[in-house]
């Protein structure tokens, strides 16, 4: 019986000693205090290299000169002498049209001119016949034989044949027209290059037929030269004004990755694009390809160097954002000290003289550095100055820069106390601001 109760409680002991221990290390690890119970920091370096101003766009590749060729007539296609990616030449025939029908046009035309032409020699002989009767009739009128009224008729008569032939003459004219019209239509059938190029796309196939009822059907699509092409890129409002023509240009497409192409700016267009209340600009650019790597079509992620500086102290952007509390530089340098005039020395200084780390931990973020004296806790106007601290000895100290060019990740240091590998705060750990315990993180 006593066995018995041992095995039931057996397993509630070993449960109650497995959360005793549990319990017991979690009191003395403390998981939610810090190691050491310090401050740290989070630091980027600063380095030293090229930096550029850019703007960035994405663009299509296209041919400079791009010319569709279609047909005037309709007809079916009997002879094609053009392909895809084919070098074709100004005037050489490229394909050609049925000529049947066209022909019978031709031939009814020429027979309707010719009816016109009968119509008018007609026209004329009823006019001299006219003629002669008004002639005669006047005569008889004169010797008294006749009354007015007949001379009048033979009048009506001459006038009307008079008219007679004005009209068949122009129903000739415009017989003759059609004529012209339906030979120019034969030269049609035949189909030229209108230029020096290469055939992108080919939109007909032997025996088809097209039709140009509307508008004229599109057969061949032509490059002019494909070892000068141009990008066309869509740059948003905000960019715009930072682009001028003759500007060096910089791309990469996804057939070649790693590869950058160059470009030169020819224009950019004052029409606008609205996509979706997104309004862009078109920069064209054009391009040398000479080596004939690039294709219509392709799509261009292009970089604009505004500027560059090939040798220049960068600073990273993570540092410039960096804007501690007043109860985090309370904190940072009641325990470790620190400031601009301090190099990393300043102790744990107390005093009233303005000096002393204590009154530095008292001014807000934009006051003047610790060290400065003063203590009047007044904002000051940096002007185009900005703060960073740097960390030295493991001690925050204050420095001021002024900014150049940026590149969106770092930024060019014009004026200011920091060289290559200087380390620079971009967080701080530890200093308690609110009931967070990770504070000063950009």
């Amino acid at each position: 019986m006593h066995t018995v109760q041992v095995k039931r409680w057996l397993p509630r002991i070993v449960v109650l000693a497995l959360l005793a221990g549990v319990g017991a290390w979690l009191v003395i690890r403390k998981p939610w205090a810090d190691d050491d119970g310090g401050i740290t920091f989070t630091t980027v370096t600063v380095s030293r290299g090229m930096i550029a101003a850019q703007v960035t766009a994405n663009g299509t590749l296209s041919a400079v000169g791009t010319v569709q060729v279609g047909a005037q007539v309709s007809g079916r296609v009997v002879e094609l002498h053009a392909d895809f990616n084919d070098q074709v030449k100004k005037g050489q025939i490229i394909a050609k049209l049925d000529e049947q029908v066209l022909k019978a046009q031709i031939d009814s035309s020429a027979a309707s001119l010719a009816l016109a032409a009968a119509n008018v020699n007609k026209a004329q002989v009823t006019l001299m016949d006219g003629e002669r009767q008004l002639k005669r009739q006047r005569t008889l009128q004169d010797q008294q034989l006749v009354a007015g009224v007949t001379v009048e008729t033979a009048e009506v008569a001459a006038d009307t044949a008079r008219a007679a032939v004005v009209a068949a003459r122009a129903t000739q004219s415009q017989a003759a027209a059609n004529l012209a019209q339906a030979r120019l239509n034969l030269s049609y059938a035949t189909i030229y290059s209108p230029v020096d190029g290469v055939v992108l796309s080919r939109a007909v196939e032997l025996g088809q037929t097209v039709a140009s009822s509307l508008q004229a059907p599109v057969l061949f699509t032509i490059a002019e030269d494909l070892g000068r092409m141009q990008i066309d890129t869509a740059v948003s409002e905000g960019d715009v004004g930072r682009l001028v023509e003759k500007m060096d240009a910089t791309f990469t497409v996804d057939a070649f990755p790693g590869r950058q192409f160059k470009g030169v700016v020819r224009q950019v267009r004052n029409a606008p694009t609205t996509t979706q209340g997104v309004v862009t600009y078109d920069a064209v650019i054009d391009v040398d390809n000479s080596d004939k790597a690039l294709r219509p079509g392709m799509t261009a992620n292009v970089t604009f160097v505004l500027a560059q500086v090939a040798d220049a102290i960068k600073i990273p952007n993570s540092a410039l954002r960096f804007k501690p509390t007043r109860e985090q530089l309370q904190a940072v340098f009641a325990e470790l000290g620190g400031g601009r005039g301090s190099g990393g020395s300043g102790g744990r200084r107390r005093g009233s003289d303005g000096g002393g780390v204590a009154n530095a931990a008292t001014r807000s973020p934009g006051d003047g550095p610790p060290g400065e004296g003063g203590g009047s806790g007044a904002r000051r106007d940096l002007g185009d100055k900005k703060v960073l601290y740097k960390l030295v000895a493991g001690k925050p100290k204050r420095v001021m820069i002024k900014p150049g060019l940026t590149d969106g990740s770092s930024t060019q240091m014009l004026e200011g106390d920091l060289v290559a590998g200087d380390q620079l705060i971009t967080e701080i750990i530890g200093a308690p601001s609110g009931p967070a315990r990770k504070v000063g993180a950009f």
